[in-house]
């Protein structure tokens, strides 16, 4: 696996949701917010876990990501900053908060067979598509700093 490359196509794939998201926004599509905003928020998180390995399969990616920054802290504040290894737990609860949102969004609640669009609600869109552009930020801050200096 290339992770330079692997980490670059992640971040494209979280640009383009967070972009989809706010065009959601713009509509007052607050499903589409929510869902957009969650694969944004997915695929920030594993951006920066492709720097170390395959990511999962998974839509919550949390543990794997604070697994990754753990066992790299030295390594991860010597070439990104001590800033951006905080912003990464940030990163982390991000994508744990809005993880149960992929299903909730495609499928609703079964159980009180709710469907989708009527659990989508403009705050947790709002909270949802405020949480995307800081996972961008903070996923296209860390893979700029990463790669561009060299591994020692």
């Amino acid at each position: 696996m290339n992770s330079e490359e692997e980490a670059k196509y992640r971040l494209t794939l979280a640009q383009g949701y967070l972009e989809r998201a706010e065009e959601a926004s713009k509509r007052g599509d607050h499903l589409a917010v929510i869902s957009n905003s969650q694969l944004s928020v997915e695929n920030s998180a594993k951006a920066v876990i492709s720097c170390f390995r395959i990511p999962s399969w998974s839509h919550d990616p949390s543990s794997e990501l604070l697994e990754v920054t753990e066992n790299n802290r030295d390594k991860i504040e010597k070439r990104t900053g001590v800033n951006v290894y905080h912003a990464l737990s940030t990163l982390a609860s991000y994508s744990s908060n809005l993880a149960p949102e992929h299903g909730r969004m495609s499928y609703g609640d079964p159980n009180l067979r709710i469907p989708p669009w009527n659990l989508a609600n403009a705050q947790r869109a709002k909270e949802a598509l405020s949480y995307a552009r800081e996972s961008v930020e903070i996923a296209k801050k860390f893979i700029e700093r990463w790669f561009s200096v060299e591994p020692k």
